[in-house]
């Protein structure tokens, strides 16, 4: 059996949002609360180090003592402040590490926003890419293009669209047995409804292969909650067209 995963670069990057001051960085998305143009770490698309320096600005503002904090309360700060990471803002910073270290130079340099509309909505994309980079476009045919499961890779993504919420994983570690896929790693950001207030966040689960000639979806995943188990969702593994 043998293991790949991907770059040095976009592991530390996983990392950093797994071991966020001994915490994983919470779930927060700003669909509904209309916090798209606010900073990236209250929108839900801030990289650790946005993370980290909106939460210290926000603990001088109301000078709160971080050092006191365990790592429980430290969570719940940053939930109740509204700081944390949504998928596509997870697999971004991933994918944009791992574009870096395989010298691709930087994701939005590669991206295509087909969503934004006009000279200026296209402006607007290519100013602010993080934040425009929703899960539609990662899994557009601009973007990307669905694979079989024998080429599965580190690096590529699992797509989930559905009408009601779109979802996307980062597949950051595959082990094969004589060259064919057994077990894929992924890493995500989500919150299920029984993750209750503060226990949602990035996580990272896992798929057995089965059936290598079945789909992804019709794998055996860790986490039986998974979207392809909803039933309503199309869910497709894809690779970006330029990795």
């Amino acid at each position: 059996m043998n293991t790949k995963l991907l770059s040095e670069k976009a592991l530390s990057v996983i990392h950093q949002y797994l071991n966020f001051q001994g915490i994983s960085i919470p779930y927060f998305n700003n669909r509904r609360s209309g916090a798209k143009m606010k900073l990236r770490a209250q929108a839900g698309k801030g990289s650790p180090k946005d993370i980290f320096d909106e939460m210290e600005s926000v603990a001088m503002h109301e000078k709160i003592d971080l050092k006191s904090l365990d790592s429980i309360s430290l969570k719940k700060f940053l939930v109740d402040h509204d700081i944390g990471i949504d998928c596509s803002g997870l697999a971004y910073y991933i994918l944009n590490a791992e574009s870096e270290a395989r010298v691709k130079g930087t994701l939005d340099r590669h991206l295509s926003f087909p969503f934004c509309k006009g000279i200026f909505g296209k402006a607007v994309c290519k100013m602010r890419p993080v934040e425009n980079a929703g899960v539609s476009t990662f899994a557009h045919e601009k973007n990307s293009r669905e694979i079989n499961l024998k080429e599965v890779q580190p690096g590529d993504i699992i797509t989930f669209i559905d009408n009601s919420r779109n979802h996307i994983v980062i597949i950051h570690q595959v082990e094969y047995q004589n060259f064919i896929p057994t077990i894929l790693h992924y890493t995500h950001s989500i919150a299920w409804p029984e993750d209750g207030e503060y226990e949602h966040g990035v996580r990272q689960e896992q798929i057995e292969i089965t059936d290598i000639n079945k789909p992804v979806a019709e794998q055996k995943w860790s986490d039986t909650r998974s979207f392809n188990k909803a039933g309503n969702s199309i869910t497709t593994l894809r690779r970006l067209l330029f990795l």
